[in-house]
């Protein structure tokens, strides 16, 4: 405490006992008036760590799984969003395209979100492993579905994307019931529950549309 060290500092081998022990009677006085000061004086508890997305300095490694769930939903959700894309164009369905404007207004905002996770956590939007062996049960399309999609035009167009973007939201689906089995930060399970509830919904609307012949 330094009026201890200031006190003692002036304490010689002279002075006298009595002098001494008033002395030591004032800093006991001065810890008990420093012990029951104001709680602005006290230091309060050093609070535990917390992991967050908010954190810039978590360990990539103590959220492998959280960056592979954004790493691989972005062009999951750039897929989606591409399909959608050519529905505005191509389909012949209002619904549809009801339905392709839906999901580039979800997941629009979504992929900015999850880039900034990744700016935060000091990991890259692409991994040096491109996550190409995850790819099984992602629902993502290959370069020749694509290229079939844009190649059809009209109702044909129509049944199409309904079976393409019905496995895709599957998919998705998928990839967030993971994240939220393995991730402890709750901004990924916000975001993970809201894909979930959102696609799963609108896999009903597609299948209704299925059902009428779409």
């Amino acid at each position: 405490m330094p009026i201890f060290r200031s006190m003692t500092r002036s304490m010689t081998r002279s002075t006298s006992r009595r002098t001494f022990v008033l002395t030591l009677s004032t800093i006991a006085a001065a810890g008990v008036l420093t012990a029951c000061g104001s709680s602005e004086e006290a230091v309060p508890p050093t609070p535990m760590p917390m992991i967050s997305s908010a954190s810039p300095n978590a360990s990539v490694d103590a959220r492998a799984a959280d960056v592979m769930f954004a790493q691989m939903m972005i062009p999951h959700h750039q897929q989606a969003i591409e399909m959608s894309d050519m529905a505005l164009s191509q389909a012949s369905s209002n619904e549809i395209k009801d339905l392709a404007d839906q999901v580039k207004a979800e997941q629009g905002p979504e992929i900015a979100v999850m880039r900034g996770w990744l700016a935060n956590w000091g990991a890259a939007e692409t991994a040096a492993d491109d996550h190409s062996d995850h790819s099984t049960g992602t629902g993502m399309m290959t370069e020749d579905d694509m290229a079939a999609l844009s190649a059809t035009t009209g109702p044909d167009f129509d049944r199409l994307w309904l079976q393409m973007m019905i496995t895709h939201h599957k998919g998705a689906i998928t990839m967030a019931q993971e994240a939220l089995a393995t991730t402890t930060d709750p901004e990924v399970k916000t975001l993970a529950q809201a894909i979930i509830d959102a696609q799963t919904k609108e896999i009903a609307s597609m299948e209704v549309l299925q059902a009428n012949g779409e």
